[in-house]
């Protein structure tokens, strides 16, 4: 039976999301990361859009023991806009065509295969940015299959991921929507039961996957660089406990 959003978070969503609130509660127990953009909840995850760069500005995934066990829905690369978004607010499948940039996921195609609506839906491209191809291919998706192998032994997850822009007025842009090609990735990732987080900041560039554990930050640098804020339905208190630890090392495994 599913839970009715708490009264803070319904004021929070926008009129533009699509689905009915209750949908996303499972992704938004923990609080959502900002109020800027256009909230659009699908079956695998919750997103914010930004009309200016037509990419997230956040994702979020609950990834779980069960989803991961058993999934058979087939990915069928079938990238399309939005349709939850209007023309002039969102990417098109034309802004990337000989862009020299991958599209690529925030929440991953890899991690929705338990479901093929979640899958499918993982392939709009308000859940897409203009990534480097070698950084897509090699780095980003090695973390991507970590954190699902880490959500295999830990349980349960919750993920957060987006782009970063260090310059919004100088930044790069692709195609005739004017989509913005981050700086900088980020993803936070939040284990409930034992209560910690491991963070990553990486350039959108080509790195050797070896250097993975040279990008990890604590969650506090993240919010601190995007201006959001992760895990606000926890106690002040333990956001601070959780979020100011920056992690040792790569998880050890649970």
């Amino acid at each position: 039976m599913k839970k009715l959003l708490p009264l803070f978070l319904i004021a929070c969503f926008s009129t533009s999301s699509a689905g009915p609130l209750e949908d996303c509660v499972e992704y938004a127990e923990y609080g959502l990361p900002g109020n800027d953009g256009a909230l659009l909840c699908r079956m695998g995850y919750l997103l914010a859009h930004d009309e200016v760069f037509k990419t997230p500005i956040w994702v979020i995934e609950r990834l779980t023991r069960e989803k991961l066990i058993g999934g058979e829905a087939v990915r069928k690369d079938n990238y399309k806009a939005d349709p939850d978004l209007p023309p002039g607010k969102r990417s098109e499948l034309a802004d990337y065509k000989e862009s020299g940039y991958d599209r690529g996921h925030m929440a991953p195609a890899g991690a929705m295969e338990w479901h093929q609506k979640a899958m499918d839906e993982s392939f709009y491209l308000s859940n897409i940015i203009p990534q480097n191809s070698h950084n897509n291919r090699q780095i980003w998706s090695n973390l991507e299959a970590q954190v699902r192998d880490w959500a295999l032994r830990r349980g349960e997850l919750i993920i957060y991921s987006g782009p970063i822009y260090d310059n919004e007025e100088a930044n790069i842009s692709i195609g005739a929507s004017k989509v913005g090609v981050p700086d900088r990735l980020y993803k936070v990732i939040y284990d409930p039961q034992q209560k910690e987080a491991i963070a990553f900041i990486m350039p959108n560039q080509q790195i050797q996957t070896k250097f993975l554990p040279n990008y990890i930050v604590s969650v506090r640098e993240v919010e601190s660089i995007t201006g959001l804020n992760f895990l606000s339905a926890l106690p002040r208190k333990e956001q601070n406990r959780i979020e100011k630890v920056r992690a040792a090392g790569m998880w050890e495994r649970k």
